[in-house]
């Protein structure tokens, strides 16, 4: 079991937006942003400690020229209907901020040596006019109910743009069956900080709920945890049926050393306890661009629920 360090120890170093899988035979599986922002990895190994010193495969590489030829992001493997995909968000070779959502699939049973097939780009309902028509990213998928949702950040506007979540049923794993719902965009002055920014969604279930995080405001100290939930038998394609925190639910703690902790992922350790993967930076200032500097860590935390019900987040 992986202990709750109160401390900004690293469980990965330069390893962003992490994401982990634990299959139904015991297997974990890692993947992240890599700060060159030009391929996918993969990490396996039979627990969470042992992907600390796993190898590390790149099960895929950008493309030289066109779609998915730059800013590869935020990689999540998930294992639907019999099949492991991919989701990530790319832009163009040419225009490294035309960036859309894209999908891989697993034409073998084992992720680390594929073979794997690009199926392009996510598409968006026949009748949805809105969905990846602008920068989109960050998506994650979610059951209930037998159902199989995706969401993910879209940024709006005319003037400042403005990344919010949204919420649509899926017909197949790369395939949307409904319009997009708004879910949650930045309302609060802790989710406005450098930018307007609802991204990373990640899902974790307990006690009849659901539980989604989300990172907002920039990527640098300012970075931090919202949260959203919902009752599972409630219409969660109904945006009023989500209930949104008021306050972040993980933040910069400059005492214990980290900064901009977000971007998560949920997963349970070898006791079937759950654990926070998230990442953060260990130092405050950060020279020039925030993303060009590779210094976000992967690191995990315990989950401790509350007698309301709710997960608490310790740094």
């Amino acid at each position: 079991m992986i202990k709750i360090q109160q401390s900004n120890e690293i469980w990965i170093p330069h390893r962003a937006d992490p994401y982990v899988y634990r299959h139904s035979d015991g297997m974990y599986y890692f993947t992240a942003t890599v700060p060159a922002y030009d391929r996918i990895i993969l990490r396996c190994g039979g627990g969470l400690s042992a992907l600390a010193d796993a190898e590390e495969t790149t099960i895929w590489s950008r493309h030289e020229k066109g779609s998915m030829g730059a800013h590869i992001w935020a990689p999540e493997l998930h294992y639907l209907q019999g099949r492991w995909y991919l989701y990530f968000a790319a832009g163009d070779a040419e225009d490294k901020w035309h960036i859309r959502p894209y999908v891989l699939v697993c034409g073998g049973q084992n992720p680390m040596t594929g073979p794997w097939e690009e199926l392009g780009r996510m598409q968006c309902a026949e009748e949805d006019e809105f969905s990846f028509r602008s920068f989109s990213l960050d998506a994650t998928v979610f059951e209930n109910k037998g159902e199989y949702y995706y969401v993910w950040a879209e940024k709006v506007g005319a003037g400042r743009m403005i990344s919010n979540l949204y919420i649509a049923r899926m017909e197949t794993p790369v395939k949307l069956a409904s319009v997009q719902v708004l879910l949650s965009t930045p309302d609060y002055d802790w989710e406005r900080r450098g930018f307007f920014v609802n991204e990373g969604p990640a899902v974790v279930k307990h006690g009849g709920r659901i539980f989604l995080t989300y990172s907002a405001s920039d990527t640098g100290a300012n970075y931090c945890m919202g949260m959203l939930s919902v009752d599972e038998n409630a219409d969660v394609l109904d945006p009023a049926m989500w209930k949104k925190r008021r306050e972040p639910v993980l933040k910069t703690d400059e005492r214990k050393g980290i900064f901009g902790p977000g971007h998560n992922s949920f997963t349970v350790d070898e006791d079937g306890d759950e654990v926070l993967v998230f990442h953060a930076r260990t130092k405050r200032e950060i020279s020039g661009d925030p993303l060009n500097d590779p210094n976000r860590h992967a690191m995990l935390r315990n989950i401790v629920w509350g007698t309301d019900g709710e997960p608490k987040f310790f740094l």
